[in-house]
């Protein structure tokens, strides 16, 4: 089953969804971009069977992940 993740960042004051090689946004708030992402996801794994997660950079400067296709809720309760 592919891996598919999508990546929140901020860009100056906007937030961006970096997937797949592409931006897209600007969101105005981080939360604005999660929700946008986790709907994205949720429809990849639905519709194709991927294994999809919406990650977030960490304190560490590494991603982790925030939301994960198949083990968290949707809608999510960010």
């Amino acid at each position: 089953m592919p891996h598919s993740r999508y990546f929140i960042v901020q860009i100056g004051e906007g937030w961006l969804i970096r997937f797949a090689g592409g931006d897209f946004g600007p969101y105005h708030t981080r939360q604005e971009a999660l929700m946008f992402a986790v709907d994205a996801a949720q429809r990849l794994g639905e519709e194709r069977g991927e294994n999809a997660e919406v990650c977030l950079l960490g304190e560490n400067g590494h991603f982790h992940p925030e939301w994960v296709f198949g083990r968290d809720s949707y809608p999510p309760r960010l």
